[in-house]
């Protein structure tokens, strides 16, 4: 069980151990878990990073920010309440991907393979709404009780959007100065090679481990 946590990046022992053993609504530690996972979700984080990358007004960032949270909060609160999951390998297989696809969309791949520009709305959208089941696919490994269900939904949803917020603010001072470098136009395009390259390696990795749990 642990070698299938750490491979499709699921709950901590602890943490599942602990909902287990609760019921009713509480807030507070829903509210942590929520930040605690999105801090620690370096999937997330690497698809964050990307759709940012390129943003430099903050009316944009809030966009797309929201866009992602808005398809994020959507799936997560609906797949959990409904009981709607998907395998844990195969969905972060495909928030692997997304972490792929905003490197390409960065690189300006679409353009040059396809000669359209695909709407970024659209898409940061539709991969917030994947990784909502990611997160849905999370919470219903904790195997949580209904009894307070939906006011703990809302207090993860609360805690993931404060870990968002987090991580959005560390990543935006660390872009703030790297865009202030001389070296920032001739990196930009390293990094999202080094970032589609990590996707590629997520991807893999959740495939590796779904064909090797499911044999």
């Amino acid at each position: 069980m642990g070698t299938t946590a750490a491979l499709a990046h699921g709950v901590t022992q602890g943490d599942k151990g602990y909902i287990q053993e609760i019921s009713g609504v509480k807030l507070l530690p829903f509210i942590y878990l929520g930040a605690k996972h999105m801090m620690t979700g370096y999937d997330h984080i690497l698809f964050l990073f990307g759709v940012i990358f390129f943003l430099y007004r903050l009316k944009d960032i809030g966009l797309y920010v929201s866009l992602f949270a808005i398809g994020h909060s959507t799936t997560m609160i609906l797949g959990v309440y409904f009981n709607v999951g998907i395998n844990a390998f195969l969905i972060d297989a495909i928030i692997g991907f997304s972490v792929v696809y905003k490197a390409l969309d960065n690189l300006g791949a679409f353009q040059r393979w396809f000669g359209v520009q695909p709407d970024t709305r659209v898409a940061t959208l539709v991969f917030g709404l994947l990784h909502g089941f990611g997160l849905a696919t999370k919470i219903l490994d904790y195997e949580i009780s209904r009894d307070g269900l939906v006011p703990n939904l809302l207090a993860f949803n609360v805690g993931v959007e404060l870990g968002q917020l987090l991580a959005l603010a560390l990543i935006l001072i660390g872009m703030s100065y790297w865009r202030r470098t001389a070296g920032f136009a001739r990196h930009a395009y390293t990094a999202n090679v080094v970032m589609m390259s990590a996707g590629f390696v997520l991807v893999g990795m959740q495939l590796a481990g779904y064909v090797v749990f499911h044999a």
